[in-house]
């Protein structure tokens, strides 16, 4: 059996401390996210609109709705698998990681996106926060990653 890697404090790795974000500075996060994927949808929309020549709104809807999905979820899966970070995230120093506080995999990212939609939206992962023993959503213990600061 091998021992613990040892840290550059000489320390093994399951003696790592980490500090959970408090809810308003996540939710302070998520405000300034929303901000910045307005961006992201309206470029994605217009990319959908001039190549499907979509004249209005209701037109092709729900194709739209699964190219808005799918492009949120590349937005959201390459950030957090490289660095742990997305824009508002990197503003506001707040880094998503495994339980070894390394970078996440793809599965564990895509499992995350898609469980944050029912989680997130019913109120179910901040109900959560407040009885979690870490601080943390309930879809992030479920997937075995965490926010850290």
């Amino acid at each position: 059996m091998n021992p613990p890697k040892k840290t550059p404090e000489n320390k093994p790795e399951s003696q790592f401390t980490f500090k959970s974000p408090k809810l308003l500075k996540r939710l302070a996060c998520v405000l300034y996210e929303t901000l910045l994927l307005f961006g992201v949808v309206f470029l994605a929309a217009y990319l959908f609109d001039t190549l499907t020549q979509s004249k209005h709104g209701l037109y092709l809807r729900h194709a739209r709705q699964v190219w808005l999905f799918f492009v949120l979820g590349l937005y959201f899966i390459w950030f957090w698998t490289h660095g742990g970070q997305t824009l508002a995230m990197k503003t506001w120093h707040i880094r998503l990681v495994n339980t070894n506080q390394q970078t996440i995999s793809v599965k564990q990212a895509l499992l995350r996106y898609l469980l944050c939609y029912p989680l997130v939206l019913s109120g179910v992962s901040y109900m959560w926060y407040f009885f979690d023993k870490n601080k943390q959503f309930l879809h992030d213990r479920l997937i075995g990653t965490m926010l850290i600061e």
